[in-house]
């Protein structure tokens, strides 16, 4: 079974708009709570159309061309990054695969103690 669609009148729709602008309801939740609509941005869309935008929560972010540029510099940055983490852990598995193997081939049992053994020596 679908999600339940609810239509709303013209009449109704005004009603609500007129509510809010009037300020016998002081937001837009509590218009929500009041007429019980249910939609996220129902009312929001019906202020829009019907009604004073100034009434609408809006969010104005000023950016500057150097910060668009920056922000996209960011993403791509971001992105390579991830991709190198990938490659690491790939390679990562890869090492301690071929460890393992190495390890059975010459017949080392106890991984960890032979692990430690090779830590404890001095690099070449």
């Amino acid at each position: 079974m679908g999600a339940k669609i609810i239509r709303y009148s013209e009449a109704f729709k005004f009603l609500v708009v007129s509510a809010l602008e009037s300020g016998e309801v002081s937001s837009i939740g509590e218009a929500k709570e009041k007429f019980g609509i249910t939609g996220a941005t129902t009312v929001q869309q019906w202020l829009r159309k019907y009604g004073r935008n100034d009434l609408v929560p809006k969010v104005v972010r000023v950016e500057t061309p150097n910060e668009k540029d920056r922000l996209k510099e960011l993403r791509k940055e971001n992105e390579r990054l991830k991709r190198a983490l990938a490659d690491a852990h790939m390679e990562g598995v890869l090492y301690r695969s071929w460890f393992e193997t190495a390890c059975q081939e010459f017949g080392v049992e106890d991984l960890e103690a032979f692990k430690k053994k090779l830590e404890g020596r001095p690099s070449r």
